[in-house]
């Protein structure tokens, strides 16, 4: 891989937050976070959509500029790449249980640049990644701490 624009991209991730129905809790501080990581150039931020699945499930998705931008946010809008298409959304949404609402963040891992350049320099490339949910973390590690008990 020698494209230059390839050469300088990190990891990408992204990740599908569903609020239940009656209980989203939009203050602005998860709006406020985000800003802080793109600010401090932990990570880029590729594309951000809200969705909804009406009771029905019938799917209707956001940009962050079709909506009463929280201001935080405001400033990010120029820098998203809006990079999900349709399909994608289609997808992410079949997660989603009827009558919620989802946030969906598309991040470039910024910190991983050096790394992921020095990779592909070095003829390598990822070919696998994953994320391991909190939840699942914690019972792993309280599943350890009731064998070591018993």
């Amino acid at each position: 891989m020698s494209d230059p624009a390839l050469d300088e991209l990190g990891p990408v991730d992204y990740v599908v937050v569903e609020l239940p129905a009656g209980q989203a809790n939009f203050t602005g501080e998860m709006a406020r976070e985000m800003g802080r990581l793109v600010d401090a150039g932990t990570v880029r931020l590729l594309d951000l959509l809200v969705l909804t699945k009406d009771d029905h499930g019938a799917i209707e998705a956001f940009e962050i500029d079709d909506l009463d931008a929280v201001d935080d946010l405001v400033g990010l809008e120029g820098a998203i790449a809006e990079i999900l298409a349709a399909k994608d959304v289609a997808r992410l949404a079949e997660a989603m249980e009827n009558g919620t609402t989802a946030g969906v963040i598309v991040w470039e891992n910024r910190w991983a640049i050096p790394f992921a350049s020095a990779t592909r320099r070095a003829g390598g490339q990822m070919i696998a990644s994953g994320r391991i949910p909190v939840q699942a973390l914690a019972a792993s590690l309280e599943a350890d701490d009731d064998s070591e008990g018993a």
